[in-house]
């Protein structure tokens, strides 16, 4: 048996645009309903939803029959954390928060076998189809997709450094904790934080890396792609789900 390619970092590295999903919600049908969209991948997200760690297995396998992408942004930069969901099967990781070139070198340390890296080492997991991929080990880097999250004022100022640490694949810039960061908590679309976003996407693609970019927020989203954002989460699945409530009952409100 080989080793699942990664449709998603080939896209990247081909330059193709990539239009994504934010999913919070931990429930499998959801999870296969948004993989029968279409999206070209879906980012379940741990760190700020109910989905653990545990319930990420059974969104990995209720989207894993369609063309939809899986990656997953653990809660923190934790190594272990980052081993489980890589075992799980997980071959894309989206690591919030990081802060600097050292803790982007610790990210890429973490999806990597030695000797390169700190990932521990397990046979029967469903990441190697319970052993049936006899070379995991040594070619499991290659389908990897590792992505690190800047979203603050101290990793802009380290960012060249972040974009260039050897086994970064991507750069994504978080609108919501920049804002807050540079002063301006709950404004995603401030002009100043939107000037901040475009340019730090412009450094990054500058490098050669792809850079990606979430909003709900049309013309910021427009803005982004226009500065070169390559992996771009459009929408989130509980604003979608809560837009399309409250247009309802606003229908049959508006009637009397």
């Amino acid at each position: 048996m080989d080793l699942p390619r990664n449709t998603f970092k080939a896209a990247l590295l081909e330059g193709r645009q990539q239009y994504g999903l934010w999913c919070s919600i931990a429930d499998p049908a959801m999870a296969e309903m948004a993989a029968v969209c279409g999206y070209d991948w879906l980012l379940f997200d741990t760190e700020h939803s109910p989905i653990s760690t545990v319930s990420v297995l059974s969104l990995l396998q209720a989207a894993a029959p369609y063309p939809s992408h899986a990656a997953v942004r653990p809660g923190s930069l934790d190594p272990v954390e980052i081993k489980r969901l890589l075992d799980l099967g997980a071959q894309t990781l989206l690591i919030p928060q990081i802060q600097s070139a050292e803790e982007a070198r610790l990210a890429a340390a973490a999806v990597a076998y030695p000797p390169e890296g700190i990932r521990g080492v397990a046979g029967i997991t469903r990441a190697s189809r319970f052993g049936e991929i006899p070379d995991y080990t040594t070619r499991a880097r290659e389908e990897i997709c590792l992505m690190v999250q800047v979203e603050t004022r101290a990793a802009l100022e380290d960012l060249d450094a972040i974009v260039t640490t050897p086994g970064v694949d991507a750069v994504f810039i978080g609108p919501a904790d920049l804002a807050a960061s540079l002063g301006y908590p709950g404004q995603p679309s401030h002009p100043e934080v939107r000037r901040k976003c475009a340019d730090a996407i412009r450094r990054i693609r500058g490098h050669g890396k792809p850079a990606g970019f979430l909003s709900l927020d049309r013309d910021v989203l427009e803005e982004m792609v226009e500065a070169g954002s390559l992996f771009t989460a459009i929408d989130i699945d509980t604003a979608i789900l809560k837009r399309g409530a409250a247009a309802t009952l606003a229908h049959w409100r508006a009637k009397g």
